[in-house]
C-alpha cells in the first residue's frame, strides 16, 4: 500500500519500522518538529524524524495543518492510507479524509478505556489487570474512531517503560495484520458508555502521599516509572522511588519502620527495591542504603 506515516516519539518507530520491513511504499513521513533539547538547547529531531532520516524517507513537520498549503500538500501525496502513531496534533477532516482509505491510528489501550495522552500510565496506575494495544479508524474526536483489531497483555509488575515497549511491539505487528486484510475486517463502534480518558501526567502528581494505601503507591511507583519518577524527599533532597513491593507494616503514614526502609502507609507498608537519588544512577536498595543509611523512625515526606 501506499502510506503517509505520521507519529513523532519513540512508540512510533517501531510501527515505522514494521511498514518499511513489510514492504510498504512510504510516501512521506509526518512528525512534530525539531526541538530545543539539552543543555544547549539545540534543535533535536524527533525519533520518529531521525529513523524516517536513516531509511531515506521524506520528513515533513509542519506545526499544524491550518494552512491551506500544508493541506494540499497531504493530500496530494495521493496516498491509500495514513498510519497516525502518537503524533501529536488532532487531525481536520480534509487531512482525515484525504488517502483513499482515510486514517487508522494505532492507540495504547483497550479502548474505549484510557482515550487521551496518557493511556499506559493510567491503566497502571487505576490497577487495571489488562491493557493493550487498539487498531482503530480515525475521525474527528479524540480516540473515538470504530475499532478494527485489539491486542491485550497483563498489567501485573510492570513499569510504564516495560508497557511502553511491550504495547509499541504489539501495535506494530496488529498494524502490519491490520492492513494487510483491511478489507476484511468489521469495524466495530467503541461503547461511549464505558470511555474513560487518560489526562496528561502532571509532576505534582508524582509526589508519593503515604497516606494512600501501600497497594496504591506501588501502583503509582510503577506508572510513573521512568517518568515523572515517583518520589519522596530525604535530607531535603528528591529520592525517586523506581520499583517498590508491599509488605505488611503499620505505623504513622511516611515513617521509617525498620533498616530495610519500609514506610508505613495508609494501609500496609511499602519497600523500595529500586531508587534514584538527584544526578545519580538508579540502585537496588541494599546499595542505596549503604551510601544513604535511613534510622528506624524517620518521617519520610
Amino acid at each position: 500500500m501506499r502510506i503517509t506515516f505520521m507519529g513523532t516519539p519513540d512508540f512510533s518507530v517501531a510501527v515505522l519500522d514494521a511498514l518499511h520491513e513489510a514492504g510498504h511504499e512510504i510516501c512521506a513521513v509526518y512528525t512534530q518538529p525539531p526541538r530545543p533539547a539539552g543543555r544547549g538547547k539545540k534543535l533535536r529531531p524527533s525519533p520518529v524524524q531521525a529513523r524516517a532520516e536513516q531509511l531515506g524517507l521524506e520528513v515533513r513537520h509542519p506545526v499544524n495543518f491550518s494552512a491551506a498549503e500544508d493541506r494540499k500538500a497531504f493530500a496530494a501525496l495521493d496516498a491509500d492510507i495514513a498510519v497516525v502513531v502518537a503524533y501529536g496534533l488532532l487531525l481536520p477532516v480534509e487531512v482525515l479524509t484525504a488517502p483513499r482509505l482515510g486514517c487508522v491510528n494505532v492507540h495504547a489501550s483497550l479502548l474505549p478505556r484510557w482515550r487521551g495522552a496518557a493511556p499506559i500510565q493510567r491503566a497502571i496506575q487505576s490497577g487495571d489487570p489488562m491493557t493493550g494495544v487498539t487498531i482503530m479508524q480515525m475521525e474527528r474526536g479524540l480516540d473515538t474512531g470504530d475499532m478494527l483489531l485489539r491486542g491485550e497483555t497483563p498489567t501485573m509488575g510492570k513499569t510504564s517503560a516495560d508497557l511502553h515497549d511491550e504495547l509499541a511491539q504489539m501495535g506494530a505487528r496488529l498494524m502490519v495484520s491490520a492492513l494487510s486484510r483491511l478489507s476484511s475486517l468489521t469495524p466495530l463502534p467503541q461503547d461511549e458508555v464505558a470511555a474513560t480518558y487518560a489526562a496528561k501526567i502532571d509532576k505534582s502528581e508524582a509526589r508519593l502521599d503515604f497516606t494512600k494505601p501501600a497497594g496504591l503507591l506501588e501502583r503509582e511507583v510503577r506508572a510513573f516509572a521512568p517518568f515523572p519518577g515517583a518520589w519522596f524527599e530525604l535530607d531535603g533532597a528528591r529520592v525517586k522511588l523506581l520499583r517498590a513491593e508491599v509488605v505488611d507494616g503499620r505505623g504513622a503514614p511516611g515513617t521509617v519502620l525498620d533498616e530495610q526502609l519500609t514506610i508505613a502507609c495508609g494501609d500496609r507498608a511499602l519497600r523500595p527495591v529500586t531508587l534514584q537519588r538527584a544526578g545519580k544512577p538508579a540502585m537496588a536498595l541494599d546499595d542505596f542504603l549503604r551510601g544513604n543509611p535511613v534510622a528506624e523512625g524517620t518521617v519520610l515526606t
